[in-house]
This record gives structure tokens, sequence and C-alpha cells, in this order.
């Protein structure tokens, strides 16, 4: 009785209460508004592409719950930018609430056709405000958003149906049916300059017998699921040139994704590959940074090309998702290269083929999760799906004066499929290598480090001492174990690093001769 006395005294004290307690009265704001920033930047976006999602944080510190009676953008209906207040989108709203000690989130986009402004000469500053209230309690932030002009290349779209056009590639001249978007380049767009930079959608296709030539300080930029395919007979000239600014790098021709925002610049698998197919002829690659690809290149086939499939010099690839280069029984030649961070491999010569290295830095530092495999891998097979394997002869591997390196152990991997009736021909000279065999899990003559048929000259698992492997900086400092343990550069051909610095008195390993770091300055 005293339990269900006492439960109804309770129920009765709460509906007492609460038929006391007043609803929530809001009152009109009074200027006094606070805000996360006083002016919101949306950074770098091409025209005619969304720009991420930015946000900005209003407080009301006071004691009052309030009401904003109108918070729009002072272009109204007419602007660019789109704001979406606690979870409503719109240009123009009224009467809007925050409680006492409360705040709300308003998110910003934009989307700007340069076109729409008159002159625009290449970039255009495009500006806006969020006002809040009005009269004497106006107050504003300011929208500010670097809006760049571009050259666009994309596949046909038919309007009917949707759809848009896929590739039918001419792969070693047989004719391919795929399902990845893109198109042939028009004889008009096979030649990139550096007047605008270049947007690519879908996979933009050099055609049979024809060749894409890349002017210095080129910038390409590639959508998501994009990139570059070379076909048949068909050639890629990228023709970078040293940079006297390392940080503008004015003259490397840059391939990169197609979104500006800090927050992307150093985000892996952002777009596809450059892919050099079977059949395509002639490649050259000089002074490029190519970064934020799933596989930086992809080069198929033609293993004994009298002159290299590829040369590639002078360059940078970082941060694949994937591989950095992907051999696939093919020729490879690569002089003062760096290459770092890959989800997988680095530089990887698969079934097979001829590749030639000097004075390169093939290394890998991946942070973003497990790894898995070495910075280099050589193998002269590939396997089915029925675990099946095609073999095919490893005419060449060589590596000259090389620095191969990373945060895992061993950084090669050699795995052959041994038979009587292919070769399997490699030898590192001079380099500085990560191989350590602590637990003796690699073995047979492809691992006997004294074998000078395979390894001569080498330095296994002594300091490298980069300057900043998490910020792709490979250059070698005072500390490393690199410092003069090169060949003459009489002998390797290669007598300035990748910064044009001379190396023919006493060469350094690897892309770079060594510099005193900063820090190390007394």
């Amino acid at each position: 009785m005293k339990r269900y006395l006492y439960f109804i005294l309770t129920i009765g004290f709460l509906m007492l209460w609460s038929s006391c307690r007043k609803d929530f009265e809001f009152s009109p704001s009074t200027g006094n508004l606070e805000f996360s920033k006083d002016t919101v930047y949306l950074d770098t976006i091409f025209t005619n592409i969304g720009s991420s999602t930015y946000n900005l944080k209003v407080y009301n510190r006071s004691n009052d719950d309030i009401s904003i009676p109108s918070l729009r953008l002072a272009l109204g209906q007419s602007s660019n930018y789109r704001l979406n207040v606690d979870g409503v989108a719109g240009e123009i709203f009224e009467n809007v609430e925050i409680l006492a000690k409360d705040s709300l989130f308003i998110f910003i986009e934009s989307t700007i056709d340069i076109n729409n402004f008159p002159n625009p000469d290449g970039n255009f500053l495009y500006t806006d405000q969020i006002e809040f209230d009005a009269n004497s309690n106006l107050q504003k932030v300011e929208l500010v958003t670097l809006v760049q002009d571009a050259v666009f290349i994309y596949p046909n779209r038919d309007n009917t149906t949707k759809v848009v056009e896929t590739l039918t590639l001419d792969i070693a001249g047989e004719l391919i049916e795929t399902e990845l978007q893109g198109r042939e380049l028009l004889p008009t767009e096979l030649t990139f300059t550096n007047e605008k930079p270049y947007v690519i959608y879908g996979f933009a296709t050099v055609p049979n017998g024809e060749t894409l030539t890349i002017d210095a300080g080129a910038r390409i930029h590639f959508h998501n699921n994009s990139g570059i395919i070379v076909s048949n007979n068909g050639s890629l000239q990228v023709n970078g040139a040293f940079s006297n600014d390392q940080d503008l790098l004015e003259n490397e021709v840059i391939f990169e994704g197609d979104r500006l925002e800090p927050n992307f610049a150093n985000t892996p698998g952002q777009w596809g590959t450059i892919w050099l197919l079977d059949g395509s002829i002639n490649n050259s690659v000089n002074y490029a940074t190519i970064k934020n690809a799933s596989v930086g290149i992809l080069c198929d086939g033609n293993p004994n090309a009298i002159s290299d499939k590829l040369t590639i010099t002078n360059s940078q690839i970082y941060n694949s998702s994937n591989y950095g280069i992907f051999g696939r029984n093919t020729s490879i030649a690569g002089e003062n290269i760096v290459i770092n961070n890959t989800g997988l491999v680095s530089f990887a010569g698969t079934l097979g083929g001829k590749y030639n290295f000097t004075h390169s830095t093939i290394a890998n530092y991946w942070n973003n999760g497990f790894r898995q495999f070495p910075s280099v891998l050589i193998n002269n097979f590939v396997l089915d799906e029925d675990n099946n394997a095609t073999i095919a002869d490893l005419t060449e591997a060589n590596f000259n004066n090389c620095i191969i390196y990373g945060n895992d152990n061993p950084e090669i991997l050699l795995d052959e499929i041994e038979d009587d009736a292919v070769v399997f021909n490699f030898k590192f000279t001079n380099c500085l290598i990560r191989f350590e065999d602590r637990n003796n899990n690699f073995s047979g003559p492809n691992y006997d480090l004294n074998d000078t048929n395979h390894y001569e000259g080498n330095i296994f698992n002594e300091d490298p001492n980069f300057k900043d492997t998490d910020a792709n900086m490979l250059i070698i400092g005072d500390g490393s174990a690199a410092i003069n343990k090169g060949l003459p550069a009489s002998a390797t051909q290669v007598p300035f690093d990748i910064l044009n610095v001379n190396r023919t008195g006493a060469p350094d390993l690897g892309a770079y001769q060594h510099i005193t770091f900063p820090e190390e300055d007394n």
C-alpha cells in the first residue's frame, strides 16, 4: 500500500512540475552569434566540378534560446554555393533556432562554371557571403573559392539511353572490346600544352600509330577510374624538364587526381593508371611526377623491343594504392627514378622481361595498412584462375647504383619457377638494399648474396638516412651509407642526379647526391 501511495505521489509531482514548466521561448538574435571561422575557403576547384563539403559552426553563447530571423546567401538563388542548415538544403532560411549554449552546423558546397564570368583569364576568384539576421544585427561569414579553367577530355554520352562510350582497345593488333569508359584522343588533342590543366574523365586513348606529346610544365588531372591508354603502335612522349623551384616544379609534368583540396594532396588511389598496352612503342617519360594513382605506370609486352618499350628518367612516383611501376613481360629502362609509398609493390617486373635501373631510389614506406610485398618484386610467371603457370624469359633485371629500402624486411623478392626452357637473369651491383633473412625463409641460388653473378659491391641493411619518408622526401643526408659508394658516372652514363647535381666525382647511390639537412647544420 505504501509503495502504491508513493507511486501516486511521484506521478502527481511530475504532472505538477510539467504543468508549471514554460515552453521554450525563442528570442530574435541580436547580432551576437559566434562562428568557427570568419571566412570559409573552399580551396581550388575546376570549373563545373563540385567541391568537397566544408562546414561552418554557429554558436549561441548566450543563456537564451534564440531564433535567427534570416540566414541566407548574399547572392540568393543566383549563388553558386549551396548550403545545408541542420539537414535542410537551400539558399535562404528563416527563423533558424539555436538553444542556449548550443550551436548548429552549416555545410557548404559549390559548383562553378567559369565561362559564366567575363574574362576569367584561366583562374577566377568566386566569392559570396552567408548573412545572418539583418539591419543593425547583420553578421556575415565570407565564402571564397578559386576556380580554375581547364581542358576537359571525357567520353561521349548517348543522351537518349544515358550510356557512356566504352573503349575497344587495339592490343598488339587484336581488337578487344572492354567496359572501360573513355574514347580515343582526336588529332587536335594529341599535344598537351602547359597553357591550361587537363582534366580527364574515363580513359583517354592514344590511337593506333599516333603519339601523345606532353609539353614541359603540363598538368594532367584524372577523375576517379580514369587514366591514359597507349594502344598498338602508339607512343607517349612526356617531355618534362628540370625545375629550378622544387616546390612549384614549374617545368615538370605532373599527373594526379582532379581533387585539388589539401586533404587529397597525398591520398592514394584517386585515379587509374598510365597504361602502355602490348604493341605500344617508343614510350618515354622525363621529369614527371606521378602521384595518387592506383598503378602509376602499367607497362605490357614487347620484352624484346630493339629500344626499350619504356624509358623513364628523372621522375617520381608516389602514393600508388597498388603498384608504382608494374611491368608484365616488357622492357623498361629507368634512370634517376624515385618510387615510394605503394600499397603493394613499388616496382614489379613480372612474367619475365627486360629491366634496367640505374641511380634509382625504389623504396616503400607505406603506412596506410599492412604490407605483404617488398619494394621490388621480380618473377618469371603468371598464374591463371586454375593456378596454372605461364612462364617467360627474364632476360635482364639489372639494378646499378640503386637504393632499395623500406619499412619492411626484406625489400626484394625474386620469385622464380625454374625451367630449363627459360632464363632468369638478374644482378644487383653497388646497391644499398634492405635484406635481412633472420628466419632463413629465403634460400637457393637467387638469394646467395655472395654469388657475384647476381650480387656485386652491394651494401645490406645500413641506413640510407632519407630526409622524410612520410613526405616522400628521399634525399639522403650526411649520415647515409650510400655516400660515395656508386660506380663512376663514366660507367653508368648518368652524370647528373635528379636535381641536376653533378655526380661525376664521387657518385652516391640512388637518385640523389647527398646534402646536409638543415637540422644538421652547426
